[in-house]
């Protein structure tokens, strides 16, 4: 299955059952009453994070997500029966945008489950309005109708440790040697072409996930090479090795590239905890790696561990592991503290409800009614039957939108649109 870290979906959850109107007919039962019963209510479309998926290639193929919508309600009080959710397996560190961008789910860890479409609820059949003062109601509701999403799947995978540096750099060969991963390899540049990733066991004491990024070239913050598709993937790992070819020309003009594409990335990545390993030094003088070490410690942060390694030779990849389990150690301590912090100092908002309000405004050929709540109640309301459509008079009058209507010069025989749920001749 080919790597794919994008994706666009449609999602509709299953609409909302109506309620029904019925009365009991029994045989030596006089006069039975309402048994209208409720409409199920209509399946949500749940995302739920999964280790055991790593890409968003099945997106592809299936992009319209459908939950099943409830069933109405029956005689006798029965109660419609519920559409079941669609749970769909995304990978761990999938983003769920809507189409303008605003973030609608954030699935980071595993098993993380979150709604992305609601299901409708269904409508009350008419047993469910008997009263004292109305004993044989002839009005059920419709059942809502289920969100429609339209969204944009985004991977940014999360790993421990992330792999960048020039292209042939020894990124992938550095993932074989100490990871079972088995990563394209051969000497010639994008020969990765998508991020793998790899469990690495550090002294038998811990694992670390490592992440292969595709080599990146001056101006792939911009998109040039294979672009910032895959920097996204580093937004989320807590260390950074940069790997710098023995063989460049310029190891210190190597070193920077990558910085400054880094840095000018939407998110500053140049300031995250770094490694630098100075890569194919088997067969090299002494005397050559430490000028190219000392060439890296002048361009690099004062406080920033450098090695030379060879991944053919496995010369220095142990001491090179255990610096980034340390470096992951106290990243993940230093990020857990800042939640934490963060959590403690966010102060508690009490906003107030906005269902309630409502809006009348007047067009040249109808007058228009918005509001949250109404237009819920509208929705369920059939307006093929009188009663319901008075049911709906009742509430607007309750809630004053009838008074305002007056107030704006509503006349015998004109047209209230509610919303886009319905309308009524005044």
């Amino acid at each position: 299955m080919s790597f794919v870290d994008k994706a666009l979906v449609i999602i509709q959850a299953g609409d909302g059952g109506d309620g029904v109107v019925s009365f009991r007919h029994e045989k030596f039962v006089d006069r039975g009453g309402p048994d209208g019963g409720d409409g199920g209510n209509g399946g949500s479309v749940i995302f739920v994070a999964s280790r055991n998926q790593n890409t968003l290639a099945s997106f592809r193929y299936q992009k319209e997500l459908q939950a099943h919508s409830g069933a109405p309600g029956g005689k006798q009080r029965k109660h419609g029966r519920g559409g079941a959710d669609l749970e769909v397996a995304v990978p761990v560190g999938t983003v769920v945008a809507d189409m303008q961008g605003a973030i609608l789910a954030d699935l980071a860890a595993d098993g993380q489950r979150a709604v992305i479409a609601a299901g409708g609820k269904g409508g009350f059949g008419n047993a469910h309005f008997v009263s004292s003062r109305r004993q044989a109601p002839r009005v059920a509701e419709k059942g809502e109708a289920g969100q429609h999403v339209e969204a944009q799947l985004e991977l940014k995978m999360i790993a421990d440790v992330g792999l960048v540096g020039l292209p042939n750099a020894g990124k992938s060969t550095l993932l074989s040697v100490i990871s079972n991963a088995q990563p394209e390899i051969a000497n010639y540049p994008f020969t990765t072409i998508r991020p793998n990733l790899g469990v690495v066991d550090v002294d038998g004491e811990t694992s670390l996930l490592f992440a292969d990024i595709p080599g990146l070239i001056e101006g792939a913050s911009q998109g040039k090479g294979l672009g910032d598709d895959f920097l996204r993937h580093v937004e989320r790992t807590a260390v950074l090795i940069h790997l710098v070819d023995a063989y460049q020309d310029d190891v210190a003009a190597a070193y920077r590239t990558i910085q400054d594409e880094l840095r000018a990335y939407k998110v500053d990545l140049s300031s995250r905890p770094q490694i630098i390993a100075l890569t194919k030094t088997e067969g090299l003088d002494s005397d050559i790696i430490a000028d190219q070490l000392t060439q890296l410690k002048k361009v690099a942060p004062a406080d920033t561990p450098l090695f030379a390694i060879s991944a053919q030779s496995h010369q220095h990849v142990p001491e090179l592991l255990r610096a980034a389990r340390l470096l992951v150690e106290q990243a993940r301590a230093h990020q857990a503290e800042a939640a934490e912090t963060a959590a403690d100092d966010m102060p508690v908002l009490r906003l107030p409800s906005t269902d309630e309000a409502w809006h009348v405004t007047r067009e040249k050929h109808a007058f228009v009614v918005s509001g949250k709540k109404i237009e819920r109640f509208a929705a369920r309301t059939d307006f093929t039957s009188e009663e319901g459509v008075q049911r709906l008079r009742d509430i607007m009058r309750k809630m004053g939108i009838l008074h305002q209507l007056e107030r704006s010069g509503v006349a015998p025989g004109d047209r209230v649109i509610i919303g886009a749920a319905g309308e009524l001749v005044y």
